[in-house]
């Protein structure tokens, strides 16, 4: 007997424990009404509370805080670049990393620092210039754009949690004091380590920007005591800068020379420009002045402006200072694989300088700056994809929620991470290519942008820059292709995954919402007490002939009483690619005698079957629709409806009505004849 309880109890749990864990990782959803697309942007609202540091409104993330603060969020993948930076720089360049990144400095004050500047007037609801791109096309060729640039997205941030979590395990095995524990076992401790940020945010990411202005003024403290103590060393030894300048004048002869090599070694430094995007993503979290307004958010984007501003300058010294010392003093043999700066110059000089209680205290800020750096960019992720794909219809919808997110993306990682064999330098090309085309990308935005506007100057010098990144991301691309290959990887991934979600989710009900206008209204009162029928015509000239013949043949072909009263039903397509979408029912009466509602959606059997619900749950009657047949191959016809919003409308318009409502006696009736 007691076995047959525990059994029975056993199989009566195993349900609700299904349900409490759907409801958990569907928290997020429920718990609140997904985003929905502004009106005046075309993009949707960032999730109140969350979405832009990678939580939702159910998991408490704080809103409204001051900018320095949150730009030690974005700080976390800019910042951090500095752990592997300067040996990727001296790997790359060799004698002439100093030179070639005072190069990637001035690109990114005079480039990409006012090119996001604008981005961020432009979309201060942290959209991005992904969103700024999105409404200039429109249609397919649109959507297919976006997946392209969402692709290269999800190479740079997921890239950046693989490469940071790979240096911060890589400063662990290196350490001399972990050495002889850890040896060999980088991949293992990485995979833990993006294990680790997965459980962060399945848990929470309360307190993101706090652990954040802690982590990034510690580990920028550090690195100035390490800049100070190397420039000392430098100052203490002249003969250091001149084996320096003697070796740049036998490798490359004169200034000309080395600034051209530079130039040509630039986008290999790359790396240096990342956390803009992210800068401009949590601009939702930024506090704002008392008078802002959703419309002119004027202190949300001044504290943004400032936020890039105050993080490009400190990053650009840090940059110039730390080649500089690693340069000068670290010999060259050591940023090779297997030298003991590899992937940890700076890191290797707080070592050697600095004694080894230092050095590990530096490690530990340096590893727990880059496993962070991961939070920065998996919030951009789950800011970014679930703006776009639910909205698209190119996701399901657990794409909203945050815990399913961060477990897929966790495994995208685990992928990642072994193919790469937990290697710094074999992801900086992927990672390179990332940063470049979002940056591409957004230059070429604010130079729409600015032209639209008339504002010649602007648009001119935006042009340049555009120039000069396409120009370094088809070079870093030619020259390491990897990082396209894997661009191209995550883009037909992306693609492909939207195309299949799209197609399983053809037949669903995808209208947000149904206002009618006032005549539409009284259309529908003047129906309460008895079902009105409605019929789908696709308006031609719409004069006297075409609605009088269509009654006539609507009535003969089933048999309708002439004293039932019919009123037509008009949509019109606008733009096919859209998922879901408002839909606003108009009344007029045409010819003095025939009632018409005419509506604007993305597919008319959609349109046509939450139209007829909503009539349904305002009156309570069924209403009645008719159809005549289309002529055509059906397979051909689906494919004007999936591309079109078209096609055979009467079979379409019945099954997302049975999907909507399965109670067969609650749905309306669908006529064709």
């Amino acid at each position: 007997m007691v076995s047959s309880g525990s059994t029975e109890t056993a199989e009566s749990d195993a349900p609700s424990a299904r349900i409490r864990l759907r409801s958990w990782l569907l928290e997020d959803v429920t718990a609140e009404k997904p985003a929905r697309q502004s009106a005046d942007e075309g993009a949707p609202e960032a999730p109140t509370g969350g979405a832009a540091a990678g939580d939702s409104a159910a998991h408490g993330t704080p809103a409204g805080q001051r900018w320095w603060r949150v730009m030690c969020l974005t700080g976390l993948d800019y910042f951090s670049t500095l752990g592997y930076q300067p040996g990727i720089a001296a790997l790359a360049a060799g004698v002439l990393s100093p030179i070639a990144t005072i190069v990637l400095v001035v690109v990114t004050l005079l480039g990409a620092l006012p090119v996001y500047r604008r981005v961020a007037k432009e979309s201060p609801r942290g959209e991005g210039s992904i969103a700024m791109l999105e409404r200039l096309l429109s249609f397919w060729k649109g959507k297919l754009f976006v997946l392209a640039l969402l692709g290269f997205a999800a190479t740079d941030f997921l890239i950046t949690i693989t490469l940071s979590a790979a240096d911060a395990s890589a400063h662990l095995v290196e350490n001399p004091h972990l050495t002889g524990f850890l040896g060999g076992k980088q991949v293992v401790i990485t995979l833990v380590l993006v294990a680790l940020l997965g459980a962060v945010f399945l848990k929470g990411f309360s307190e993101a920007i706090g652990l954040a202005v802690f982590l990034v003024g510690t580990y920028l403290v550090l690195n100035v005591v390490v800049v100070a103590v190397g420039l000392w060393k430098i100052v203490s030894a002249p003969h250091v800068v001149t084996d320096w300048t003697d070796a740049l004048t036998a490798q490359h002869g004169n200034p000309i020379v080395m600034v051209g090599v530079a130039l040509v070694t630039f986008p290999k430094l790359a790396l240096g420009l990342s956390g803009f995007e992210t800068g401009v993503a949590v601009m939702p979290h930024i506090k704002g002045d008392p008078d802002d307004t959703e419309a002119n958010p004027a202190g949300r984007i001044r504290g943004t402006r400032k936020l890039l501003t105050t993080a490009a300058v400190i990053m650009s010294c840090f940059l110039i200072a730390t080649s500089f010392i690693t340069t000068l003093l670290i010999p060259a043999d050591q940023f090779k694989a297997g030298g003991d700066a590899n992937g940890r110059a700076l890191a290797y000089l707080a070592h050697q300088y600095l004694g080894g209680a230092f050095g590990s205290v530096y490690d530990l800020s340096t590893i727990a700056i880059l496993w962070f750096a991961g939070a920065s960019a998996m919030a951009g992720m789950l800011n970014l994809l679930p703006r776009y794909l639910p909205r698209y219809g190119m996701a399901p919808h657990w794409a909203r929620a945050v815990r399913p997110m961060v477990i897929v993306l966790t495994l995208i990682g685990f992928l990642v991470t072994w193919i790469f064999d937990a290697d710094v330098d074999a992801q900086g090309g992927a990672y390179a290519t990332g940063v470049l085309v979002l940056i591409s990308s957004a230059a070429i935005a604010v130079t729409i942008a600015a032209h639209k506007k008339r504002e010649r100057g602007w648009t001119v010098a935006f042009a340049v820059i555009a120039a000069i990144f396409l120009y370094t991301t088809v070079l870093n691309c030619l020259e390491r292709p990897d990082g396209l290959k894997i661009g191209a990887c995550f883009i037909a991934g992306i693609v492909l995954v939207s195309l299949l979600s799209r197609l399983r989710r053809a037949f669903e009900l995808r209208v947000t919402s149904v206002a009618l206008d006032d005549v539409a209204e009284r259309f529908i009162r003047d129906y309460a007490h008895r079902p009105l029928r409605l019929i789908a015509n696709e308006p031609n000239n719409r004069d006297l002939a075409e609605y009088r013949d269509k009654i006539h043949q609507i009535r003969a072909d089933n048999d309708i009483p002439g004293e039932d009263d019919l009123v037509f039903v008009e949509v019109t397509v606008r733009d096919a690619s859209d998922f879901e979408a408002a839909l606003t029912v108009r009344g007029e009466v045409l010819h003095g005698r025939y009632r018409v509602l005419t509506l604007e959606s993305s597919s008319i059997p959609n349109a046509l079957a939450a139209l007829a619900l909503n009539i349904r749950d305002r009156t309570g009657q069924q209403p009645h629709l008719y159809f005549e047949w289309t002529e055509g191959s059906p397979f051909a016809q689906f494919l004007r409806f999936f591309l079109f919003g078209q096609g055979e409308v009467a079979p379409v318009t019945r099954e997302v009505l049975r999907e909507a409502e399965p109670d067969r006696s609650r749905r309306p009736r669908v006529h064709v004849g």
